[in-house]
């Protein structure tokens, strides 16, 4: 398992950062609701505060802004899940899911 993704070129799209995340680890599924980052590998609810934001990858689009979107890799040292959460930013996200993701970026 490669844990370093200077090892591997820039992901271009949103799918190639996924991609990129989960062969290095980043396979647990993650949600995002109630302001919370839900874990189902253990079945719990987390703060952003409690979170790990390990990679972060930006993506715009060359002219229209509904193409923007926020990959990150996470990971939740309490119960050492890693995983990936993927947003749309800007005028096309939801509130709430940005709140959450904001919170995380800090």
């Amino acid at each position: 398992m490669t844990t370093d993704p200077a090892s591997h070129p820039a992901p271009e799209t949103v799918t190639d950062a996924v991609q990129l995340l989960d062969s290095m680890g980043y396979d647990s599924t993650v949600t995002v609701a109630d302001r919370a980052v839900h874990c189902s590998s253990c079945g719990s609810a987390y703060s952003p505060d409690d979170i790990v934001v390990h990679h972060t990858f930006r993506f715009e689009g060359p002219s229209d802004p509904g193409d923007e979107a926020i990959v990150l890799g996470i990971e939740i040292p309490s119960c050492g899940a890693r995983g990936v959460i993927v947003s749309a930013y800007g005028p096309d996200a939801d509130p709430e899911f940005l709140h959450v993701v904001a919170a995380l970026s800090r």
